[in-house]
This record gives C-alpha cells, sequence and structure tokens, in this order.
C-alpha cells in the first residue's frame, strides 16, 4: 500500500468488540502524533461501506470480532480492503497455523498474538501501513512451508514456442522497435510500403499480437536481440 502525504497521521479504524481494550487503544494511539483514530466500532453488523467511508489506512479488527467475518476468514470483503489500499492488523489471537493461513489468504497483512504488546500493536499498524507483513516469528515457518507446497502443487507452465522469423522478419521488427513508419522501413530496407505492410501484418499474426509494439515485445521476450 502506498504511504500517505508525509507527516500526515496514519488513519486507523478500530474494530474490537471489547470497549475497555478499544478504549485503551484510542488512548494509546492519540499519545501518538504519528497516528490517528478516525472511526471506532463494537458492532458486528458493521459493513465493508461503513470501513471504507471512515477513509482509514489501516483496519485493526479483534479476534474476539472474528464471527464478523465467515468462517475461516473467506470474506471477500477483507480482499477489496486491500485492494483499496487498507491494511489489515489482526490482534489477540492464538498461534494457530490453519487461522492464520486463512487470515493471510483473506488479505490480513498484520496478525498478533494474545499477548502482544500495546507497542506491538504500535508497531504493526505502521509496519502494514509501510507495505510490510508482521507476523510472528513462530508462523513464519507455516508460511513458508504453505508457498513451498503451493509450488510444488502448481502445474509448470510451458514455455511459449520461440517464433521463427526470417532474417528480413527480424530487420523489420527492429525497425518497428526503433518507431520508425512504414514509409521509413521501405526506405531503409529497400522495400516497397505494400510489402513492408504484408511482413508486418504476418509477424502480428505469427506471434499473436495485437500490435506493432505487442509484437516487438512478445519477441524480445523470445529471446530475440533486435538489432538493425
Amino acid at each position: 500500500m502506498t504511504n500517505a502525504v508525509p507527516n500526515e497521521p496514519i488513519r486507523v479504524f478500530l474494530l474490537i468488540e471489547t470497549r475497555l481494550l478499544r478504549e485503551a487503544l484510542v488512548r494509546l494511539f492519540c499519545k501518538r502524533p504519528d497516528v490517528t483514530v478516525v472511526g471506532e466500532s463494537g458492532q458486528v453488523d458493521l459493513t465493508i461501506k461503513d470501513i471504507v467511508e471512515s477513509s482509514c489506512d489501516v483496519l485493526v479488527i479483534g479476534a474476539s470480532l472474528a464471527s464478523w467475518l465467515p468462517a475461516n476468514f473467506t470474506f471477500e470483503g477483507l480482499g477489496s480492503l486491500g485492494q483499496l489500499g487498507i491494511g489489515i492488523v489482526l490482534i489477540g489471537v492464538d498461534a494457530d497455523e490453519k487461522q492464520f493461513l486463512a487470515a493471510v489468504r483473506a488479505g490480513v497483512t498484520g496478525y498478533l498474538l494474545k499477548d502482544a504488546s500495546a507497542s506491538g500493536v504500535i508497531a504493526a499498524v505502521r509496519g502494514v501501513f509501510r507495505g510490510e507483513a508482521v507476523c510472528p516469528p513462530q508462523l513464519c515457518s507455516a508460511l513458508f512451508r504453505f508457498v513451498a507446497q503451493m509450488a510444488k502443487e502448481a502445474p509448470l507452465a510451458s514455455p511459449a514456442p520461440r517464433p521463427e522469423l526470417t532474417l528480413r522478419q527480424r530487420q523489420l521488427v527492429a525497425l518497428v522497435a526503433k518507431g520508425l513508419t512504414n514509409k521509413e522501413i521501405a526506405s531503409r530496407l529497400n522495400l516497397s510500403e505494400f510489402t513492408v505492410r504484408n511482413h508486418i501484418h504476418r509477424i502480428l499474426k505469427q506471434v499473436d499480437a495485437g500490435s506493432r509494439s505487442e509484437a516487438v515485445d512478445v519477441i524480445r521476450a523470445s529471446g530475440f536481440v533486435l538489432n538493425a
């Protein structure tokens, strides 16, 4: 997520059911010049729209409000918050690997256990705001194992076949890459514009490209060195 304007406080929304904890965090954040609370609630019927309209940068969710989210945190709204640039910090949770991985999949980027300190919550909010991920060290290994397993299970993508280009076609593409027009290419290679146009049309079909620039990108990605 992108940072706010320098010296502008981090805007935080607290979604915590326990009033005592919520008010304590409000007082804690108010003592920090770089953090401001723009909304707080303990209601389970709060909507994503309510959070978005608060213009918060970071949403802090208490674990006791886990029921606000469907099972295993598979709540599409959390993903939409992340796409809008809102960081999500979950606090007061157990060191449960399945719950942790489910939270990560749902878009949570800060995960603090029940024994986290007040300074830890502040640090997590700042870290998530900077685009960092915050989680207990003992759960990092679970994340690494999960990624490794996903890599093993993912099918290997077949490399795209290298297009077969003639020397003349490579010369044409190299000149296209330099931004030359059909007329300029024709003059450079002593060809007619009609011939150049036909060559380029065939090249676009060969590499399945919709434009000259896309064809250049595809051909370069295939390993061709385009020297006119």
